[in-house]
């Protein structure tokens, strides 16, 4: 069992949890209410993960990231170390990948709030931050939820995009799904095993708490 490899993964997914929720609350909230008609852009900007070759999106990020493009040399000179290959690197590559597990969830709940409820709060003198922060937030409980979930497990998945960007560094950029790999290349079947076995158990028990959220009487979700 590459314990390492377990503990970078559950960093690596917190800390895009943490980074995303505060990036998709109000870019939800924007692209469900906004009325300017290039925000159908925007939103199909931010789903383009979900349809994208995962090996393609990190093929991309790497070139950005990279000591040649003006991001990347911009970091280097920044920071003294590059962005490629690096936790950091991982970290910027998981909250592009994963925006879409955070923003769309997020969008549905606040779809589902009673305009006039919102309309009240501006009746009664609330800003916009304001409103989405007492109103519209404290209706889409379940939404945030099953967000932060979805982007947890999600990140913690993930295997293209974090090997282009990351490559395979102990310690530094192997996470659980690349120690699965490698397990297999060296025919080590019972590490193998035995972390695929971790992966599946906990891949279930977020499918679960998913369906019991969506189930949840604080839902907007239509029930099927």
């Amino acid at each position: 069992m590459d314990l390492q490899a377990l503990a970078l993964t559950a960093r690596l997914a917190l800390v895009t949890t943490v980074i995303l929720m505060v990036i998709a609350v109000p870019l939800a909230a924007w692209l469900t209410y906004s009325r300017r008609r290039w925000t159908v852009a925007v939103e199909a900007l931010v789903a383009l993960p979900l349809v994208l070759p995962p090996t393609v999106l990190g093929y991309y990020l790497l070139v950005a990231m990279g000591s040649r493009s003006p991001v990347g040399r911009w970091w280097e000179s920044a920071t003294g170390s590059p962005l490629a290959f690096t936790f950091t690197g991982l970290v910027v590559a998981s909250v592009l990948y994963s925006l879409p597990f955070a923003v769309q969830p997020m969008m549905a709940g606040f779809g589902g709030v009673d305009r006039r409820l919102i309309e009240a709060a501006f009746v009664l003198g609330r800003s916009w931050p304001g409103t989405v922060a007492r109103v519209i937030l404290p209706l889409s409980r379940a939404a945030l939820a099953t967000a932060v979930v979805l982007t947890f497990a999600h990140t913690v998945g993930e295997f293209g995009v974090v090997l282009m960007v990351g490559g395979n560094i102990p310690g530094e950029t192997r996470t659980a799904s690349i120690a699965v790999y490698d397990a297999v290349q060296s025919f080590d079947d019972a590490t193998a095993a035995r972390m695929s076995l971790l992966l599946l158990v906990f891949s279930a028990i977020i499918l679960i708490a998913t369906y019991a959220l969506r189930r949840s009487p604080l839902s907007v979700w239509p029930k099927t």
